[in-house]
């Protein structure tokens, strides 16, 4: 249990200080540290990360970083896509979720490595048809992978939808909310359909310890050194991505 407290500190300090990576860890973390079914773990995570994200968007109203018209340029595409994605996610096996998962977690990797989210081009128009396209993939990504796409919406919003990345990070949180409670009601009823059932324990923990990370996070953004932090983090989700395919691509090719 202590590793999965573990997991979910970490799991909220991502979301605390990139915006971004926290359904990334926490597929991993009830998979490979709680011992859950791939299709149970996504369907948590989903739960998880949209309570997380939900605590510290409510911390970041005041600060009135939200973008609330980006929210629904990219929030309202991502409902559609992420009921289209769960429906998908139910055709397939658990193991090839998790493969896509890994896969998606490479592209993590290039998004935070090259840093695209610190480009400044907030003086310039958002490209609305791309963030709109933009929005629909990350939602299909959320219904079918369980992840809240952060790595993808920060960038997103800030080289099409011309934000600045404080503003971008807030942003997302609030994106994710939405993404990932849609999700987890479409899981809700596929899981019900496999007689599989969520360890609420399990997920209170990791709601409770990722909200005080989150929390510490968005506290430490303004002392540590975010570049160097994200190209850590970068390498730490290439390690994992290489874990999870060498768990994985052998039940799939057999």
């Amino acid at each position: 249990m202590f590793s999965v407290v573990l997991g979910a500190l970490f799991i909220g300090l991502s979301l605390g200080i990139f915006g971004s990576g926290g359904s990334i860890l926490t597929v991993p973390v009830l998979v490979y540290l709680a011992g859950q079914d791939p299709k149970v773990a996504i369907a948590g995570s989903l739960l998880v990360v949209a309570s997380i994200s939900f605590v510290a968007s409510l911390f970041n109203l005041p600060k009135r970083h939200i973008s609330w018209r980006h929210v629904i340029w990219l929030g309202l595409p991502g409902i559609a896509g992420t009921v289209g994605g769960s429906a998908l996610a139910s055709f397939v096996s658990g193991a090839v979720q998790l493969l896509v998962f890994a896969v998606l977690m490479l592209l993590a990797v290039v998004f935070m490595w090259r840093n695209q989210s610190s480009r400044q081009t907030e003086n310039r128009p958002p490209n609305l048809p791309l963030l709109i396209l933009q929005g629909a993939i990350i939602g299909v990504a959320t219904g079918f992978v369980g992840v809240g796409g952060g790595f993808l919406i920060v960038p997103a919003l800030v080289l099409m939808g011309r934000l600045a990345f404080h503003q971008a990070a807030a942003t997302s949180l609030v994106i994710i909310v939405i993404n990932s409670s849609i999700g987890f009601i479409h899981y809700q009823h596929l899981l019900s359909q496999q007689s599989a059932h969520l360890n609420w324990t399990i997920l209170g923990i990791l709601s409770g310890c990722g909200i005080a990370g989150s929390l510490v996070g968005q506290k430490l953004v303004p002392l540590l050194p975010r570049r160097l932090l994200q190209k850590g983090f970068a390498l730490f989700l290439l390690g994992m991505a290489s874990f999870v395919i060498y768990q994985t691509l052998p039940s799939i090719i057999r």
